[in-house]
């Protein structure tokens, strides 16, 4: 059984960071570590998870220096990872107990080395607010660019094949640019199709600002995938008329 590492950001985590640890702990597949990285959080988050790193050596805190965003603490978790599959799941989110041996399964009997799943949404209070949130069934890096299919707390990537790869040090839509990158490297993002995690999307999230989030996505194509500005504005547009319509669903 190859060990999984899981990568989880934490800040002004307390509210959520216990319930999130639990959906961990209540894994049916259980060689997994937790590497939480405290991004200089003013609350009790750190207090809680230490709690719990008493009761499960599976479970590490790290803590950086100074307030650096999600991409420095999760690439500072990348870095401390020891497993063969990479995996992501923020603070406030939750998986479902079959979340990690379903979809290892998937991979290793598929020789697949970036998957993801569908996922519901959840509530401030953990209630399901959505029906499944359905997803293609792979994705290839041109299919990526017109918008982000992949959901950060699905994502498992296979370090045997891929090595380990970090995120752009951007503020925010990093983890869609990891995804590029690592369509890169594997011609395919597969999606095992059943919601095996839980999103929890409330008013104080960071991704509830479609505007703000947009415009890193053209950095992200300027910048950091370097297009030119038609190829940029042909992607753009595509990414625009896509969330509308996923927000109008």
């Amino acid at each position: 059984m190859d060990l999984v590492s899981i990568i989880t950001p934490s800040y002004k985590s307390e509210r959520f960071i216990a319930e999130c640890i639990e959906s961990v702990l209540a894994q049916t597949y259980v060689n997994w570590e937790i590497i939480i990285v405290d991004d200089c959080s003013p609350d009790n988050s750190n207090e809680i998870v230490q709690k719990y790193i008493e009761r499960d050596d599976r479970i590490k805190l790290l803590k950086l220096e100074k307030n650096s965003g999600a991409a420095v603490a999760r690439n500072r978790a990348i870095e401390e990872a020891k497993g063969r599959f990479i995996a992501f799941l923020d603070a406030d989110d939750l998986w479902v107990k079959e979340k990690l041996e379903k979809q290892i399964a998937f991979m290793l009997q598929n020789k697949i080395a970036f998957s993801f799943s569908e996922y519901v949404k959840i509530d401030e209070n953990s209630q399901v607010i959505s029906d499944v949130i359905d997803r293609p069934s792979k994705v290839d890096y041109k299919k990526m660019l017109k918008s982000n299919y992949i959901p950060c707390l699905s994502v498992i990537y296979d370090t045997q094949t891929l090595g380990k790869v970090y995120m752009p040090l951007i503020l925010k839509r990093q983890d869609y640019a990891l995804w590029l990158k690592l369509l890169k490297k594997t011609e395919y993002a597969y999606c095992l199709n059943e919601p095996l995690a839980k999103y929890r999307f409330y008013s104080g999230s960071l991704s509830s600002n479609k505007f703000v989030a947009a415009m890193y996505v053209w950095k992200l194509y300027t910048e950091i995938e370097k297009l030119n500005f038609f190829k940029a504005s042909y992607y753009f547009l595509n990414y625009i008329v896509i969330s509308f319509i996923k927000y109008k669903k």
